[in-house]
């Protein structure tokens, strides 16, 4: 176990987790801790290796610019005590009348200052290249979290209900939605574009109708409902880690650079952004329904049709924050509820835990749960389940003081509670008859019917 430091902060149980300063103000507030990076440096590359990242050149070139920073650091550091030393005999000699003297130390002081100013300037470039690194190292996986390259090496965790047996005639959702006038592809792409539908009539309702159920669900389990802006700032984003975007994934509004929401956990999560919370309230557990927008850049063919991949889609969302010592039990509840939503809805799904290659960038361990879609015969992702450890808390400066009145990084969670489109896709496949489409019965309060 790697010890506490700027990287690392030690949790008994898990593997370090990899998180990184976001500068509220400046860049001369520096508070990087990157002893622990030279003194540790092989077990953070190897922590990283399980996303397979072989970060040993970056952390090389790092270590480098964090040695030339310091170095010239201190030497600006000398170089304002020689400067203000020398201003202070200034005054002293000419309280003596030795105004000569003092004039000539008064021209030594402007060649010093004019030295400072040229080593300020490379410390704040060397620190801008920190950053930037930094900024690009992503969170190390959990210990839970298995080695793997892609979607292919995810573990499934559980399988829960029966996949059920359709009708000869049965279709895929996009072919329901024309039958029965519940979504209209075409018409969006007329007023948008590709990847924004109209909902319309009881299409729309049962979009409606899940929204409010979701929320009732994750009020009923003690989560605090917020209705959050949609756009965000560029300090929102890298909080969350949203920012680089690296994937081309975020809408942005250049004329006032603001960002298109991906998730209501942006917001969510950045209302906690510079505060220190007590611990009398911990854990902190909201939810919140929100459009969400992404770009999906590269998304093509029969994978994406209908509502399988949209760039505007309906999702309700969990945030929690948790103490250090208490996040991996509040993960499992978190995973527990989702669960419980998708039995309510009869839905077969399943639970994977994702391997390193394809975890998230902020993520420390995620849980996905995939539903079964009878028409396609294929699983749909509806949510992910997430602890970010202290990831975005340091990038937040998000903290509480334990027990012993000790300040530390809280951790961070989120889940889809849930994506709607998806959810919507696998209702209206597998509820499908000969005569029309079944309403789940936990949803026929919400939506006003029991079948279209």
């Amino acid at each position: 176990m790697l010890n506490q430091g700027f990287f690392i902060l030690k949790h008994t149980h898990t593997l370090p987790n990899l998180i990184v300063y976001l500068p509220q103000k400046n860049l001369l507030d520096l508070m990087l801790q990157i002893n622990t990076i030279r003194e540790q440096k092989e077990e953070i590359i190897a922590a990283l290796a399980k996303r397979n990242i072989d970060a040993t050149e970056t952390i090389e070139q790092l270590l480098v610019i964090n040695e030339e920073r310091r170095k010239v650091q201190s030497e600006a550091e000398n170089l304002q005590a020689k400067s203000n030393a020398i201003a202070k005999e200034i005054g002293q000699l000419f309280k003596s009348g030795k105004r000569e003297e003092a004039e000539a130390s008064r021209a030594k002081t402007g060649e010093l200052k004019e030295e400072l100013k040229a080593l300020l300037a490379k410390q704040e470039e060397l620190e801008k290249q920190e950053f930037d690194i930094l900024y690009n190292l992503p969170n190390a996986p959990h210990s839970l979290v298995p080695s793997g390259n892609s979607e292919n090496d995810n573990v499934t965790v559980k399988e829960v209900g029966t996949i059920p047996t359709l009708h000869a005639n049965a279709v895929p959702h996009w072919d329901l939605a024309a039958k029965y006038n519940l979504i209209d592809f075409e018409l969006g792409v007329k007023i948008t574009g590709a990847g924004f539908p109209v909902y319309i009539n009881k299409g729309a309702r049962l979009q409606r109708a899940l929204i409010n159920y979701f929320l009732d669900k994750n009020t009923q389990a003690g989560y605090t409902e917020y209705l959050p802006p949609l756009f965000i700032n560029e300090a929102s984003g890298v909080g969350t880690g949203q920012l680089p975007d690296k994937e081309g994934q975020m809408y942005q509004i250049t004329a006032d650079n603001l960002y298109a929401i991906p998730t209501a956990e942006v917001p969510i999560t950045n209302m906690f952004r510079d505060v220190i919370v007590s611990t009398k309230d911990l854990p902190i557990k909201c939810t919140a329904y929100t459009p969400c927008f992404r770009r999906e850049a590269g998304s093509y063919g029969k994978d994406v049709r209908g509502l399988n991949r949209l760039h505007q889609f309906d999702k309700v969302e969990i945030v929690a924050i948790s103490e250090v010592e208490k996040s991996d039990d509040l993960l499992a509840e978190m995973v527990e509820h989702v669960g419980g939503i998708l039995t309510e809805l009869n839905l077969p799904f399943r639970v994977l835990r994702l391997c390193g290659g394809d975890l998230g960038f902020a993520s420390a361990i995620t849980y996905d749960f995939e539903v079964w879609s009878a028409a396609q015969e294929r699983w749909l992702e509806v949510s992910s389940v997430s602890n970010f450890l202290t990831f975005q808390s340091n990038r937040l400066k998000l903290r509480y003081k334990d027990e012993n009145n000790k300040t530390q990084l809280a951790h961070t969670l989120n889940g889809s509670s849930l994506a709607l489109p998806r959810i919507l896709a696998a209702l209206l496949e597998n509820y499908q008859t000969e005569n029309g489409i079944n309403i789940p019965e936990v949803l026929v309060p919400y939506a006003g019917f029991n079948s279209i």
